[in-house]
């Protein structure tokens, strides 16, 4: 019985916790880096659909500056 306890107590305790978190930064900070790396990886992809279709110029760089 102490054993089936302990292990429902060891998943459960699995179950609750949050993760890998990234101590440096706060949720906010992660949540505007995770939305600006989607916004430009985003934009990285209307780039490559456009050269696949031919809609720009050849010649024409990327409109996306890394900073």
């Amino acid at each position: 019985m102490k054993n089936l306890t302990l292990i429902g107590l060891l998943v459960g305790s699995m179950l609750l916790t949050t993760g890998c978190g990234t101590p440096g930064y706060s949720a906010q900070d992660r949540d505007q880096r995770i939305a600006r790396d989607m916004n430009y990886d985003g934009g990285q992809l209307v780039d490559d659909f456009d050269h696949v279709l031919l809609l720009r110029p050849a010649g024409h760089l990327t409109a996306w500056n890394v900073q």
